[in-house]
């Protein structure tokens, strides 16, 4: 008797265990609309604002490609992931999703028809925008042109095809409500926090992220490398060896030329012509509460960052190839530093960095004309430069501000980006 007790509790103990894990990995199609629902011009208007606070062209435009309409690569660990069509077609788009539909994948990640999406979009982080902006965003992506684009087949390994075990990463990482305004602070600084954590999901790039994806705990903002860049960590930025004020942070973040520290390039540059749309205090809120984020450790004390006293055969060598190559822009004597504010390079944040690779990166992929910030433009030197130059260019930069820290890891990191350059 009491064996057959123990087997029916751990038959039965089974069943609901598969009845949890069945609930934990479906959810219902929500039902189609006929015709989306159509909002006024101001509740459209609203939504742009909110769409590029939350860089949706940025990902759902692929290049060459229609607006919103999707088929952007982006790499991960587990695989390639191509981004969805967000037009209002009804047949590739979102055009027969309800606002419902709409507010289920903000919040929890699933699409209308019940299936999961990966935590790439961002969800984690709209979820804690408000039932009002997220009703605006559905309101202006109704409005824009449908486009019939169906983007390629995802390319995810083993399990991680498996778009239901996505239920589990939720079980761990989606949690919280919508953001609410902080008493004990001003109500820049709330716009600021409520832009960066939500809609601007900044943390999802500018942090170190744990075996799974998920975003690891205690290390918000503190950097990571994302596409081959590295997104510097946002923490102590105006208490730093080479501080950021506030008018700085707003040139960069709309893409213009911060005094000092350079300009936006690889992922973020795109990102920084996005929040250009928006109005000119919420760009500054962000700044605002991007400069009261504090260092969460010391770490390990650093030497100051000094000249060097005497160039080094390399250095003199890249002395040489930035006066025949950079010298015309950046030169101290440069026409185009004086009309286009132009930096001078030394001093940027890429050569100031502990890692050379963004710097490398710049050098190689250069910065993509732009009618925004036509004097943002860069050539790009992945073919004109080989391995040593770009060493050599590297190590003169260094060697002004900050040859007493020199980068240990120049060759390695030039090497590594030259591979990830020839990978489909």
């Amino acid at each position: 008797m009491k064996r057959k007790t123990i087997i029916g509790a751990v038959l039965a103990l089974g069943v609901v265990g598969m009845g949890f894990a069945f609930w934990m990995m479906w959810r219902p199609a929500i039902p189609p609309v006929s015709e989306p629902r159509q909002a006024g011009r101001e509740a459209q208007e609203r939504g742009r604002r909110i769409a590029e606070a939350g860089d949706c062209a940025v990902c759902h435009t692929r290049p060459g490609g229609a607006y919103m309409a999707g088929g952007l690569p982006l790499k991960t660990p587990f695989g390639t992931l191509f981004t969805t069509n967000i037009t209002p077609d009804r047949e590739t788009g979102i055009g027969r999703w309800s606002p419902e539909a709409f507010q289920r994948a903000m919040r929890e990640g699933v699409a209308r028809d019940g299936h999961f999406l990966y935590p790439a979009f961002p969800y984690v982080h709209y979820r804690k925008m408000t039932d009002a902006d997220i009703a605006d965003t559905y309101a202006f992506l109704m409005s824009v042109d449908p486009v019939n684009y169906t983007a390629p087949e995802n390319h995810m390994i083993f399990p991680m095809n498996f778009r239901p075990l996505v239920s589990f990463w939720n079980l761990l990482f989606l949690h919280g409500d919508p953001l609410e305004a902080l008493p004990n602070h001003s109500a820049q600084w709330n716009r600021g926090r409520y832009l960066v954590e939500g809609p601007g999901h900044c943390s999802s790039c500018h942090s170190p992220l744990n075996l799974i994806g998920g975003e690891k705990s205690g290390e918000l903002f503190n950097g990571a490398v994302v596409d081959g860049w590295t997104a510097p960590g946002l923490r102590g930025m105006a208490t730093a060896e080479h501080p950021w004020n506030e008018t700085q942070l707003v040139a960069y973040l709309t893409g213009e030329v911060a005094e000092g520290h350079g300009a936006a390039a690889g992922p973020m540059l795109p990102v920084s012509l996005s929040i250009a749309q928006l109005p000119k205090e919420d760009a500054q809120a962000i700044a605002h509460y991007i400069l009261d984020l504090k260092k969460t450790s010391s770490g390990e004390a650093l030497p100051p960052c000094t000249a060097a006293a005497r160039p080094s055969a390399q250095a003199l060598l890249g002395a040489s190839l930035f006066d025949g190559a950079c010298a015309s822009c950046h030169g101290p004597a440069a026409p185009m530093r004086v009309l286009e504010s132009r930096p001078a390079l030394a001093q940027t944040s890429a050569v100031m960095a502990d890692s050379p690779r963004n710097l490398i990166q710049t050098l190689l992929q250069g910065i993509p004309m732009s009618s925004a910030a036509p004097s943002h433009y860069m050539p790009a030197f992945a073919h004109s430069l080989d391995d040593t130059h770009l060493a050599a260019i590297a190590v003169y930069l260094r060697d002004q501000s900050c040859a007493t820290r020199p980068w240990t890891d120049l060759d390695p990191t030039i090497k590594s980006i030259r591979a990830e350059e020839q990978q489909p």
